[in-house]
């Protein structure tokens, strides 16, 4: 996979009109089209470059005022892909870094920013289903892998005003370790 691209937007119905115009416009699998919470549509495509820059314009300019927001992330970090399946095999946290952020693509970007920022391994990427939309990342590795890869994973969100929170737990408590492996 060179690319992955998603187009977040308020509208279920403008939502699966830009899915359509997305696949129409360029040579692109489709990953995931579906609703999430509270009533928003994402878009999420993946191929080369060009194809997705191309695919993710078309639902952008499709999507009009109902884009909530989108990216595109050439070379996406593998850990990305199995993080938001839930399918990471962290065994062991370190310490635990959390970014929580109010949209979907501003959370990947940050995971995948965080991922190539140092050391540390995905636990898993929440997005927006049963919280109100919102979307969080779980990393962990060592104390000063984890605070780096979360300062650099939350540039982009805290730019476009879509962080909500960033926190880091040095040693988490063994029984919150087990609630997240």
């Amino acid at each position: 996979m060179e690319a992955i691209g998603l187009v977040e937007l308020n509208s279920i119905a403008k939502g699966i009109e830009a899915a359509d115009a997305m696949l129409k416009a360029a040579q692109v699998d489709l990953l995931e089209a579906k609703p999430v919470c509270p009533g928003k549509y994402i878009v999420i495509i993946s191929g080369d470059v060009a194809a997705v820059q191309s695919s993710v314009d078309a639902g952008k300019s499709i999507g009009g005022s109902a884009v909530i927001d989108d990216f595109i992330l050439p070379n996406v970090h593998p850990q990305v892909i199995k993080a938001s399946s839930s399918a990471s095999e962290v065994n062991e946290i370190k310490a635990l870094g959390i970014i929580e952020t109010f949209s979907i693509a501003s959370l990947i970007v940050a995971a995948d920013t965080a991922a190539k920022a140092g050391q540390v391994d995905l636990i898993e990427i929440r997005i927006g289903m049963g919280i109100g939309g919102k979307s969080f990342v779980t990393l962990t590795g060592d104390v000063s892998s984890v605070t780096s890869s979360i300062e650099a994973g939350v540039v982009l969100a805290s730019e476009r005003g879509m962080l909500i929170e960033k926190v880091v737990i040095p040693s988490p408590h063994y029984n919150l370790k087990q609630c997240l492996c």
